[in-house]
């Protein structure tokens, strides 16, 4: 059998690929084609996606998928989610896409209580409340920018977009959706009841449509300019957290994973959405996965503290490598000081390492000074919220999980792996690093029948790849009293 071959483009919140999967009946391989930076764009003050950059990139991995490759079957594009683009009657875009970081939704979940409460929003949507999710953010542009928004005809999330840009079809994918609050939980379906409360036009949404979807041809112009292909361009899990899930490499029913990179998103897989006091109290979110399940998972500041503080350091003309952090953070000593990950002043860009500091000073702990003890106290602090929110699924759900699976690129970094096992005293494994391209292959997969479901999909993934496995190793009274700490900040 000629093994069959698919594109996935997988664009994260600072990078994007492409990546070429072939399938041979057994095992799954990839080829990664193209690889490009996603840097925001900030103009008067607003900060966008440059889209048209991104689109221009996605072209580049097609042309080359064309030339070097035969016999591809289907493209599929996942992204981060939340973000969208509106469109007029005619199709055109009436703004560039603005990032979930900006600034314009401050203050916006006070603004939209005129319209409903957080209980109401939480109780439909089962999504945590965020001030960047898709429903606040439309608020924001009623608010704003009314013209606009008057004007738009449609919205489009980035993967349904960049879908749209290449085969000229729109759809709104049901996993993408399913971040950002406009969905009810239960039925799957727009919760028009807080969306006309808000004020938001219901001709914004169109048709709701499962992972596998087939959207079209590419269009005779984008083939003019990448090369003829007769691929079927189709919806995946289009969050990539989603098609992250679907590479877990797990039999079991009940686990529990970290899809780790710029965000952490740690939860496990339920059949239905779990929407109560309890999981409100805790702030789970219920977001749409493959094939009908629910991600129930907790967003966490991930590796962004990392990134962001390198960035900083670069400012001030210090070039470190992410292996250099991990060796200074090494020579530290450990357990010093902590941080909530998830605290406010952690979420906009500019010099976190002296938020970091000031945060310490503020709760009265050991301030960090050198940058190893700074990486140092992200990664303990990453470490420990992962026990308190493994502690809190395990509480709501009940589930009998005995490992935690880490997907994604933070499983490159292997003392953070290591922390995780010993602060949540359980097994960790870590891989497949690109779990997120791998998910959206399996998705093309399951579309096309040569993946039964989700079970065989990830018996696929466990035959594909290596995945490194950490044991619970430290002294555990340690780690238990530093929890304590935590756990009171």
């Amino acid at each position: 059998m000629s093994a069959r071959k698919m594109l996935a483009i997988d664009l994260g919140a600072s990078s994007g690929r492409g990546i070429v999967g072939s399938f041979d009946g057994e095992k799954l391989t990839l080829k990664e084609n193209h690889r490009f930076s996603n840097d925001p764009v900030i103009v008067n003050g607003r900060m966008h996606w440059d889209i048209l950059r991104i689109f221009h990139e996605i072209k580049q991995s097609i042309t080359k998928t064309v030339l070097e490759e035969d016999n591809i079957r289907s493209i599929g594009i996942d992204t981060w989610g939340v973000d969208y683009a509106l469109l007029d009657k005619n199709g055109r875009m009436l703004s560039n896409p603005v990032h979930y970081r900006d600034t314009r939704t401050d203050g916006i979940v006070d603004y939209v209580g005129r319209f409903f409460t957080q209980g109401e929003l939480y109780n439909s949507t089962g999504i945590q409340c965020m001030n960047f999710n898709t429903i606040f953010q439309l608020a924001a542009d009623l608010r704003d920018d009314k013209d606009m928004v008057e004007r738009a005809d449609r919205m489009l999330n980035i993967p349904d977009l960049l879908n749209y840009f290449l085969t000229g079809n729109m759809a709104n994918e049901y996993t993408i959706l399913s971040t950002g609050a406009l969905l009810n939980a239960a039925e799957r379906k727009f919760a028009y009841d807080l969306i006309d409360r808000a004020g938001i036009p219901r001709r914004l949404f169109g048709d709701i449509v499962q992972p596998g979807t087939k959207i079209g041809k590419l269009l005779p112009q984008v083939q003019e300019e990448t090369g003829k292909t007769d691929a079927e361009v189709m919806t995946v899990a289009s969050h990539d957290t989603a098609s992250a899930v679907i590479a877990v490499p797990t039999q079991e029913d009940d686990f529990i994973f970290i899809s780790s990179g710029t965000w952490s998103l740690m939860g496990t897989e339920l059949k239905q959405p779990m929407i109560n006091a309890e999981s409100a109290k805790y702030d789970f979110t219920n977001e749409g996965g493959a094939n009908g399940t629910i991600r129930f998972l907790k967003n966490i500041m991930g590796l962004w503290l990392i990134q962001e503080s390198r960035r900083q350091w670069r400012r001030e003309g210090k070039e470190y490598s992410f292996a250099q952090l991990e060796a200074f953070a090494r020579e530290c000593k450990p357990l010093q000081c902590f941080i909530n990950p998830d605290d406010p002043s952690f979420a906009t860009p500019g010099n976190l390492p002296e938020r970091i500091r000031e945060f310490c000073r503020r709760t009265g702990q050991y301030v960090p000074e050198t940058v190893g003890e700074i990486v140092r106290c992200i990664y303990e602090s990453l470490a420990l919220k992962y026990r308190y929110t493994a502690e809190s699924i395990i509480k709501l759900t009940g589930l009998d999980a005995k490992v935690i699976y880490v997907v994604g690129g933070g499983t490159k970094d292997g003392f953070l792996s290591q922390m995780t096992a010993d602060a949540c005293g359980m097994p960790v494994s870590a891989g497949p690093e690109e779990a997120t391209a791998i998910g959206n292959l399996l998705m093309q997969m399951m579309a096309a029948g040569e993946a039964k479901d989700l079970k065989h999909a990830r018996r696929i993934v466990a035959a594909s790849f290596d995945c490194k496995h950490y044991q619970p190793t430290a002294d555990r009274s340690q780690w238990d009293e530093a929890y304590q700490k935590f756990c009171a900040l």
